[in-house]
């Protein structure tokens, strides 16, 4: 019977039983196991697909597919094996991708969205022509819906696949959908076949993903993408070209990678452990210090105190700064026994940032015992002396600890990029920097901090120039080219790491700039000048001072000691800073202070803003106690006052 439907000319063929379970296959092609492939085999093995994949070990061929037309190996790859189905008159056979699929259900909901259409192949669809757009105007008119044939994945009973697959006699770098469309725009075996695009995404799958199109739905335990443009939940969810970022986004979450019952579904999967190794792997750590930095001398200690084997560290110093020579001379003068084959370039090399990254990242490449290289800005705070045991073990290729200014939303990732490559905010963002989600997260740029596999260095990143291109600064460069190879970047907040430093208004000028800092950095600011002890003068205790009570007298003593080393370095500072304008103390101090010994009746070097006593003198010319009344008011009025009791 013949129908028409939306322009096209179709040959209904209604189904009159219910598809078993056992009669789908899934088929594949994959020549390397990237972290795509990996994703799309956790999905297959989650829902007990049948799978078979083909190419993979082989040498690609189908040229570049991500930049021009190709993928024709694929259909070669593919005719071969259905060979061995072209007989199987039941058997229902799924092509797809796996790089950049997801599957977000089981084989039952996928044949039976199958069993409503009445057509024996169905392909998906896309909203642009490719790979010939002079094809575009052949195509049957759609009112609603997708138009244009998509290669990525197609379903169809074995004996009808195998019928469009054996008329390929072309070379591997042909193109596979220019291939499938010039047989779809052949009427004549169009409904031969009973070819038909799957047009609407009618819940058997989602072609190509818009962002304003999908959204996730969170199921009890379960999380599945839902096409808001056509209010269907896609059985196999495709990300291709441009919408890969967004596939990554999804992969978070669909099917149990992340749900609200049970948190990761994913983190503890393909662990590395460590164990069990006779040896660590080797570590290059490279530091970059491209920029004045606050706490630089604590950031520089932090790297001696890393609970990982120092023989197995070399470290590499890149810095650019001269005011911090001083300070990397002292780390290297105490710790230089930890590392003893380090290199430290410094500013007088008069080296670019990219240059110094890429010297880094070429001692690893060229070292074939690197396992590891791990790079570190100095605006990076590091607090957990186990971040290379935590992040090694999560066994990635390249991952990134979640770090964050203190109180604040900026992180070293970013979850969504814009049109033009930059910073946009996903959904979850928030949730993440704020740890209400917890997790390991693909996200599209991190920066600052990140682990990156030796082995991927020396393989798939070997040819590729990290951090320079035209127009990007380095850590947008790095990124793109990672992405660029199909790698995933990893953010984990899994574990609390540390923060980062904020140095945009650091001040070297001063004498002591890292004592401006209270306000951009108050963690670090806290650390480093204010004794962990601190806070106990405000309890109630009667030991903190020698108190010896007599009737109408109050005895106290006050000692002149010398404090050594670090715990004299606020007082120091404080006494060689060159104060701005006039100080007061906190009312709060005062009156804990007159509690203690008795209000006081006058303050000396104070002014009318800042005494807390209705009787005061100052130093500061044209006020009341100024300089030149001191010795007649002042010193007068000080000798005759006995101290209050």
């Amino acid at each position: 019977m013949l129908s028409y439907n939306k322009g096209f000319m179709l040959l209904l063929f209604f189904l009159n039983k219910e598809l078993s379970f056992d009669e789908l296959l899934v088929i594949t092609a994959a020549t390397e196991v990237t972290d795509g492939y990996l994703r799309f085999m956790r999905t297959i093995r989650q829902f007990n697909y049948t799978v078979q994949v083909l190419g993979l070990g082989e040498e690609w061929k189908g040229g570049d597919v991500a930049r021009t037309v190709g993928g024709g190996q694929k259909v070669r790859w593919l005719k071969k094996e259905l060979e061995k189905h072209k007989d199987k008159q039941n058997t229902v056979i799924m092509f797809v991708d796996s790089y950049d699929v997801i599957l977000a259900s089981g084989p039952e909901e996928l044949l039976r969205k199958f069993s409503r259409f009445s057509h024996r192949v169905v392909f998906s669809a896309e909203g642009f022509c490719w790979p010939d757009q002079r094809l575009a105007s052949k195509y049957p008119v759609v009112h609603d819906g997708k138009r244009y044939l998509n290669s990525g994945g197609f379903i169809g009973y074995a004996s009808e696949v195998h019928a469009v697959v054996k008329q390929w006699k072309y070379k591997d770098d042909d193109d596979d959908q220019l291939f499938y469309t010039r047989i779809y725009l052949d009427k004549e075996q169009r409904v031969c076949v009973f070819v038909e695009l799957l047009t609407h995404n009618e819940g058997l799958r989602s072609s190509l993903l818009c962002l304003y199109e999908v959204v996730l739905k969170f199921e009890k335990s379960r999380v599945r993408a839902r096409n808001v443009a056509y209010d269907t939940l896609p059985v196999v969810i495709h990300g291709n070209g441009p919408t890969k970022l967004q596939l990554n986004y999804l992969g978070n979450y669909v099917p149990t990678a992340w749900t609200y019952e049970h948190g990761c579904g994913i983190c503890d999967d393909d662990l590395l452990d460590l164990n069990g190794l006779s040896e660590m792997p080797l570590v290059h750590i490279a530091v970059f210090i491209e920029q004045p930095t606050p706490f630089l001398e604590e950031f520089l200690e932090r790297l001696a105190t890393l609970n990982y084997p120092h023989t197995r560290l070399r470290l590499f110093i890149h810095n650019n700064v001269v005011y911090h020579e001083q300070h990397v001379e002292r780390f290297w003068t105490r710790h230089r026994s930890l590392f003893p084959a380090a290199r430290i370039v410094g500013p007088e090399e008069n080296l670019k940032q990219d240059q110094a990254r890429n010297m880094a990242v070429e001692a690893c490449k060229k070292d074939v015992s690197c396992g590891y290289f791990f790079s570190i800005d100095s605006d990076v705070a590091l607090t957990n002396p186990d971040i290379l045991w935590i992040l090694i073990e999560e066994n990635k290729a390249v991952i990134a600890p979640m770090l964050s200014r203190h109180g604040k939303l900026w992180s070293n990732f970013w979850g969504a990029l814009s049109p033009e490559n930059f910073y946009s905010r996903s959904e979850d963002y928030i949730d993440i920097v704020q740890s209400k989600r917890v997790g390991l997260w693909n996200v599209p740029y991190i920066t600052q901090v990140y682990l990156i596999r030796g082995e991927t260095l020396r393989s798939r990143l070997a040819p590729v120039s990290l951090y320079k291109q035209e127009g990007m600064d380095p850590d947008m460069s790095f990124c793109k080219s990672v992405r660029e190879q199909g790698i995933f970047m990893f953010v984990s907040n899994r574990d609390e790491f540390g923060r980062l430093i904020s140095s945009t208004n650091y001040n070297i000028s001063r004498l002591h700039p890292d004592m401006w800092q209270i306000f951009d950095n108050p963690v670090d600011w806290r650390e480093k000048y204010i004794h962990e002890n601190y806070s106990k003068i405000f309890d109630d205790d009667e030991n903190l001072v020698e108190q010896n009570r007599c009737p109408g007298m109050l005895w106290f003593t006050l000692r002149a000691i010398h404090i050594p080393g670090l715990l004299n370095r606020t007082a120091d500072e404080l006494s060689r800073a060159t104060l701005l304008g006039e100080w007061r103390l906190q009312p709060r101090t005062v009156q804990l202070i007159w509690g203690r010994f008795g209000a006081a009746q006058v303050d000396p070097f104070a002014s009318p803003e800042t005494s807390h006593c209705q009787l005061f003198y100052s130093l500061t010319e044209g006020t009341l106690g100024s300089a030149r009344h001191w010795h007649t008011a002042g010193r007068g009025a000080c000798a005759s006052m006995r101290f209050p009791q």
